[in-house]
């Protein structure tokens, strides 16, 4: 059987998502034929060309917008300047770094109106030609992504296609509606990708993998097009998406574009479901799959048997990215702040030490679904080896492993493997900051290779910390982050506001705990998110446990996620987000440490009840 996986648009263009590279190394050591493709890189550098610059140019509709009329004068400069740029940030082309950082190359529309030369110089100094180039030609892709985004298809960005179609959308009918209409552009250039790929590989097995709702209407096109090209192709759906927010569709109309919808790790539920479809057992055989329902017309039904066990770490393989062009993806540096980059930015391998989380109490997080729950750490020399495995193929040396939350003691024997092989590979990943991470541990991370960490301090209060069984104080997380920045390791942290029962002061309060946290360098950088109740989390379950009400929409068919609930404290938590987002920004940026947190809101706040040297006091003590 052949098997072909793909990552619809779109999700990131510096770097593969991992799960077709797991699951095509899966597979093949399983026997099958399986080959995979990555259409989101495929379409932006479509786009991204001479080609589709002119393209962009000639089905550009009527748009006021300032990025499409700037675009219609200087079209011609974008025509003689896109290739250059992309071979730059492609890293194929380091020779442009200078005269891209001169700024007298690539067109400058509304992106750079906020760009100030003297940011550009605190940044990246003298020296720092490349990547303050970097930083420049992403400006310039953020300019032609708003020239597509409000002339050609609004669904459209970097980093997602049509998320708003897709997110916990109780309807099928949005998506629907999209997949009628007119071909558009990209429409056109996605098909092409799509044929040639169906052409070259001659799957029986489409396999679309839809880790975040801005993937889906992508991948319903391709299941679409796919379709028309072959009508005896098998097409299955699966990925973080599906395994959220599809947990209970009802909906049988996606039935007309795919075959069948899978949850949670794929390994095992796909081998039942070949096995089905060759005949060898019944419906009542397989593990966690959707089909049309055999017994009542459109309908859906859930076939699942409690024989079946997932695939052991230890035995999924090792993941390949053969099939995808590595050396085609593109570095980007949108933020001037040397963390955010490890997202957008660089080629980094995927890896996980261990599937789902050690902890698994977090009562925002979705603790009762398989990718969370079901903890299996990997073996240490298997780890090992599937990175020299990945490093030999790619030609890359940089790890990214993929954890929900990285173990202390997996890290720990991974670090002394590495530097008992004298392997220099460089890593980074999310982590839980407990007492664990002491500083000979972090110490002997650097060693071998970390060079960031992320973690959540979420709502940086005791109170609330202990509400949500984080299981850290903020005293601990000032300990453990200082640890791993005295080991020269980069520190990124997740803040949450908006938690049920937070009051206005306790956001406050959170606000200059992280101020002072950035003030003794514990952190490299931080991002608040406002707080989402979601249906597969302890707080969505049993929402009366944490003070709040759900609002049920009884209607729902298609996607849950997202909850509406009602919280009795009725804080402003919006108007609180953007001093907070502020805040923490400049914090970054070194600006507004002695200064008062109320200074950061343009409406009154209460002060501050926190002690000015709380975080001084937690260091003293380590």
């Amino acid at each position: 059987m052949k098997i072909l996986s793909v990552t619809p648009p779109l999700v990131q263009i510096n770097t593969p998502y991992p799960a077709t590279s797991f699951l095509t190394g899966f597979l093949r050591s399983r026997g099958y034929g399986a080959e995979q493709r990555d259409f989101g890189i495929e379409l932006v550098l479509k786009l991204f060309s001479r080609e589709g610059v002119r393209l962009i140019q000639e089905n550009l509709k009527s748009s006021e917008h300032v990025s499409v009329s700037f675009f219609r004068e200087v079209h011609e400069s974008y025509l003689n300047t896109i290739e250059p740029a992309i071979c730059f940030l492609q890293g194929k082309d380091l020779s442009l770094a200078h005269r891209i950082a001169a700024r007298n190359l690539l067109p400058e529309g509304p992106r750079f109106q906020a760009l100030d030369q003297e940011d550009l110089k605190w940044a990246f100094g003298s020296m720092g030609i490349q990547d303050q180039a970097k930083h420049i030609a992403s400006l310039y892709l953020d300019d032609l992504t708003d020239v597509i985004t409000h002339g050609i298809d609004p669904h459209f960005s970097l980093s997602r296609y049509g998320e708003k179609l897709a997110a916990s959308q109780p309807s099928l009918e949005p998506l629907l509606v999209e997949l009628k209409a007119k071909p558009s552009l990209l429409d056109r250039l996605l098909f092409a990708s799509v044929e040639k790929a169906l052409h070259e590989t001659k799957p029986q097995v489409l396999l679309l993998t839809v880790p975040f709702p801005g993937c889906m209407l992508g991948a319903l096109k391709i299941a679409k097009q796919a379709r028309e090209l072959n009508s005896d192709i098998k097409i299955v759906l699966g990925g973080g998406y599906i395994n959220t927010e599809l947990r209970t569709i009802k909906d049988a109309r996606i039935f007309e574009y795919v075959d069948a919808l899978t949850l949670d790790d794929g390994e095992r539920p796909l081998l039942s479901l070949f096995e089905h479809w060759a005949g060898k057992r019944g419906r009542d055989q397989l593990l966690r799959t959707f089909l049309p329902s055999s017994k009542i017309a459109n309908a859906v039904e859930y076939c699942t048997s409690g024989a079946e066990h997932d695939i052991p770490q230890a035995e999924a393989g090792c993941p390949t990215t053969d099939g995808l062009s590595t050396r085609d993806y593109i570095s980007m540096v949108e933020m001037l702040n040397p963390m955010h980059r490890f997202w957008s930015d660089l080629y980094w391998n995927k890896l996980m030490i261990a599937h789902g989380c050690y902890w698994h109490k977090c009562s925002f997080c979705d603790v009762s679904l398989d990718y969370i729950k079901r903890y299996d750490l990997s073996p240490v020399n298997l780890t090992v080896e599937r990175m020299k495995k990945l490093a030999h193929e790619t030609g890359s040396s940089g790890f990214h492993f993929v954890d929900e939350a990285a173990p202390p003691a997996g890290l720990k024997e991974l670090s002394k493997a590495l530097i008992e092989q004298k392997l220099s590979f460089s890593w980074w990943g999310n982590v839980r900051f407990e007492k664990t991470f002491t500083s000979e541990l972090t110490e002997l991370m650097s060693d071998a290779g970390c060079v960031a960490i992320s973690g959540g301090l979420e709502v940086a209060s005791d109170r609330l910390l202990k509400k949500m069984q984080k299981g850290v104080t903020v005293e601990q997380v000032a300990r453990v982050t200082r640890n791993f920045r005295d080991s020269r390791i980069m520190v990124h942290a997740y803040l949450m506001y908006g938690f049920p029962t937070q009051t206005i002061q306790e956001t406050i309060d959170s606000l200059e705990r992280v101020r002072q946290l950035f003030l003794h360098g514990c952190l490299t950088s931080a991002f608040w998110h406002r707080f989402s109740a979601t249906a597969h989390s302890p707080i969505g379950l049993a929402p009366e446990e944490f003070g709040i009400t759900i609002r049920r929409n009884p209607d729902i068919e298609f996607a849950e996620n997202d909850l509406e609930f009602y919280d009795p404290e009725r804080v402003p938590h919006d108007q609180l987000g953007v001093g907070l987002r502020k805040a923490v920004y400049n914090f970054m940026l070194g600006i507004g440490l002695e200064a008062d947190v109320r200074d950061w809101f343009d409406f009154k706040v209460p002060k501050t009840l926190v002690d000015p040297n709380f975080i001084r006091n937690a260091l003293k003590s380590r």
